[in-house]
This record gives structure tokens, C-alpha cells and sequence, in this order.
């Protein structure tokens, strides 16, 4: 196995309301590397730090309360802090997407599935609006969705939350990126869906070439499972 991403002495720290000064120390010198073609887990407890080392991935915690302090996040040899505008909105969605615990957080609510999938593809693929419905309807069905070519009309609201969680899937996919980062994806589930989405994600790794999978959970049982 060859590495894709590796986190050199990442410090990230917070600062409360009434402060200026980032002391509250959420992130405080992690270092891992993950290969292509790995289901790689974080596992912690809440409040451990899991979700914030895994959103300082790809810059998406909130400035200015938060400061990525120090350290190096390499991807492809490429530093991800150092990315800024279009650069970095290429690799969010097309190299490494994420995949939220809550689909409501991924998925807005006054927005058919149609439009906020096709987006993304539009976005990150030379691909026309006709061609990019297609693929989401392809996508949606590959999740298991009942009837995508209809149901893909209809708002996240009118789903279970299983369903939901597997439009989010999709949706991070629908980039073709090579990194998912899935946080706490089975939480807010029942044992039962949460084997099916699982399973779900463990197959599209076997199906897609060198793709590889940031698993953050606080499930021992279920990294010892289904993590590399």
C-alpha cells in the first residue's frame, strides 16, 4: 500500500466566547498516515477530538473560534493547509469528500435531492446537467433507494433516516473522490440499518480502485469489523 494522507503534529485549538487567546486545546499534536485502498479508524470517546481532527482535514471548522495552530496535513504530497479558493474547493468533494454523523447537516432541507446531487457533479465533473441527473439516479439506486428516478424529486424530509444517511453516501460520492471521510456515520441509527450502511460502504471501497475511508467512530465492535 502506497500513502494518500498523512497528518504531521496537527494542533488545533479553540477559543471561548470571551477570549483571544485559542487555549482550549482540541487537537493537540496527532499524527497518522492513511494508504490507498484502507478503511483507517479513529476511535475515541465524545468529546475526544475525533470530528474536529477530521474536519481540520479539509478546513471546515469554524473561523475565527477555531485556528488550525501547527502541524502539516499532506495529501498526495500536497499540503491541504496551504490551499486556499479554488484549490481547495477542488479537493473538498472531488479528492476527499465527507460524509456528516447527521445527514441534515449535509443535506439542505429546501433543496430536492435532485439539485443538491447534481451539483456536486456538475461541479466536479465535465458533465451537463442531463448526464449528471443520470448518474445521481444511478448513484441513489446503487444506495439502495426505492425508485430513484422518482423519489430523486422529493426533499430530504420525505425520507426515513436510513434513507437519508444513504442519499448523504451518495451525494459524497457523486465526486468520484478518492478519500471519504464518514463521521459517525451509524449513530443516529438502529443496529439493523446500521449493518446495511456499513456494508454499503465496505462494498463501494471493493468496487472503486485505490478509494480509501476515514472511519470515525466511538463503536470498538464496530472498527474491529469493518476497519483495516
Amino acid at each position: 500500500m502506497s500513502g494518500l494522507l498523512e497528518i504531521k503534529e496537527l494542533r488545533t485549538y479553540f477559543r471561548s466566547t470571551d477570549s483571544k487567546e485559542y487555549d482550549i486545546k482540541a487537537v493537540d499534536g496527532v499524527s497518522f498516515s492513511v494508504n490507498k485502498s484502507e478503511v483507517f479508524g479513529i476511535v475515541g470517546e465524545s468529546g475526544s477530538g475525533k470530528t474536529v481532527t477530521a474536519q481540520s482535514i479539509v478546513k471546515l471548522l469554524p473561523v475565527p473560534i477555531s485556528r488550525i495552530v501547527s502541524g502539516e496535513i499532506l495529501y498526495k504530497g500536497k499540503d491541504i493547509l496551504k490551499a486556499e479558493g479554488e484549490e481547495l474547493r477542488n479537493i473538498r468533494g472531488k479528492e476527499i469528500a465527507y460524509m456528516f454523523q447527521e445527514p441534515y447537516t449535509s443535506l439542505n432541507p429546501v433543496i430536492t435531492i435532485e439539485e443538491q446531487i447534481v451539483e456536486v457533479i456538475t461541479t466536479h465533473l465535465d458533465k451537463t446537467y442531463e448526464e449528471a441527473r443520470v448518474i445521481a439516479i444511478e448513484l441513489l439506486e446503487k444506495m439502495g433507494i426505492k425508485d430513484a428516478k422518482k423519489r430523486i424529486k422529493d426533499y430530504p424530509h420525505r425520507f426515513s433516516g436510513g434513507m437519508r444517511q444513504r442519499i448523504a453516501l451518495a451525494m459524497a460520492l457523486a465526486g468520484d473522490p478518492s478519500l471519504l471521510i464518514a463521521d459517525e456515520p451509524t449513530t443516529m441509527l438502529d443496529v439493523t440499518i446500521q449493518k446495511q450502511i456499513l456494508d454499503l460502504l465496505i462494498n463501494i471501497k471493493k468496487e472503486r480502485k485505490d478509494f480509501s475511508i476515514i472511519f470515525i467512530s466511538h463503536n470498538l465492535g464496530i472498527v474491529t469489523n469493518y476497519c483495516d
